[in-house]
């Protein structure tokens, strides 16, 4: 996907206009590859810490007017960038609203992987890796945290001793649902806020051993200390048409314990049951490795999603195809279902942020360890 920006001196901030599904994220965009490379400076990392901490903040505050400063609205691409910011920024405090959740704090971490002189700027490329805090209304007491992963590129240009963001491409979380009209918030919120946490304490060995590769190696989204990396063992296939059920894959097969088939195996290359969501969803059901729970739009499966353990998996449809994997790692201090993934990379991150469009069914899916 891709995105337009501009913003103000060194303040650099980062958006996207797009429509994407998981099963469908494209390689991390590169417009001039014959570009010099040139060294990683402070003062790159500097703008773009700067810039996350900025976006962040206006996210946070739901501050429409810091997000205005931050857009050269004189050109269409700016103004595009900045009314979809607006729509995101919406979003999520719509999605708050419906969980009866009160944002804390939002810390992001960027990781610069290139830099390259072009004209009067710099092609960048990066990942962020942002952190989301959270309470629910009726328990201040207790946080709650997930995190999120994203891959850019940008174009930074010094224009009359400014610093603007002339392009940005990156996968955004929130690209598949920019609308909760359709959910019933007042329902669910109390549902929610009447809600208890979940003991998990009696899980088997392979369901805890699926979650702990899941949150090792859910790349941008993972702890720091794992370099935000996949496993290198097995291809990357977010250039090829998606990872999510790869990466879901791997944690049957490398933490479940699941033994590959003549369908579901990996060797040089997955196969088509391996990398494939819909086909993955397919071979899980009719093999019975898995057994379904739920099948339906959010109104509908919402209260079974309070079922599903760590281990299990959620299947999400669009158009009639299923087009993203997730995998449940665990649930916060409501009992709310968490989830790891790849394309956008997520840790422990609820169910179904960036996924409210009344378009989605959701296949809540028990792995039968």
């Amino acid at each position: 996907m891709y995105a337009f920006i501009t913003i103000k001196k060194s303040i650099l901030i980062g958006t996207v206009f797009a429509i994407t599904i998981c099963a469908f994220s494209i390689a991390l965009y590169n417009a001039s590859p014959a570009l010099p490379s040139v060294a990683i400076s402070e003062e790159h990392i500097i703008m773009l810490d700067e810039m996350f901490k900025i976006r962040s903040k206006a996210f946070l505050d739901n501050d429409l007017k810091l997000i205005e400063t931050l857009y050269n609205k004189k050109t269409k691409f700016g103004i595009w960038a900045l009314e979809h910011e607006k729509k995101k920024m919406k979003y999520l405090h719509d999605w708050a609203d419906k969980q009866g959740i009160k944002f804390t704090d939002i810390k992001p971490k960027v990781k610069i992987y290139q830099v390259k002189e072009r004209g009067s700027g710099y092609l960048i490329n990066f990942i962020a890796s942002t952190e989301y805090h959270y309470h629910y209304e009726n328990q201040p007491e207790i946080t709650n945290f997930f995190r999120i992963g994203t891959y850019h590129s940008m174009n930074l240009d010094n224009v009359d001793g400014q610093w603007l963001i002339s392009k940005e491409w990156y996968t955004d979380p929130f690209a598949d649902s920019l609308n909760t009209d359709n959910i019933k918030v007042d329902e669910f919120k109390q549902y929610l806020l009447n809600s208890s946490p979940r003991d998990f304490s009696k899980l088997n060995k392979r369901r805890i051993s699926a979650v702990e590769y899941a949150d090792r190696y859910c790349g941008a989204a993972a702890d720091e200390q794992y370099g935000y990396s996949y496993n290198k063992k097995y291809k990357n296939y977010n250039p090829l048409g998606g990872d999510c059920a790869n990466f879901a894959s791997q944690i049957l097969y490398e933490g479940g314990k699941f033994k590959q088939t003549g369908a579901w195996r990996y060797e040089k290359d997955g196969s088509k049951a391996w990398v494939n969501a819909h086909a993955f969803n397919s071979y899980m059901l009719y093999s019975g490795r898995g057994s379904l729970i739920a099948r339906g739009t959010y109104n509908q499966v919402f209260k079974a999603s309070f079922k599903l353990l760590p281990g299990d998996y959620i299947a999400y449809e669009k158009k009639g195809k299923v087009v993203h994997i997730s995998v449940v790692t665990g649930a916060d201090s409501k009992g709310y279902t968490l989830v790891n993934c790849h394309n956008t990379d997520r840790y422990r991150v609820p169910w179904d942020l960036g996924w409210s469009d009344k378009g989605i069914k959701f296949w809540l899916v028990r792995v039968n360890y």
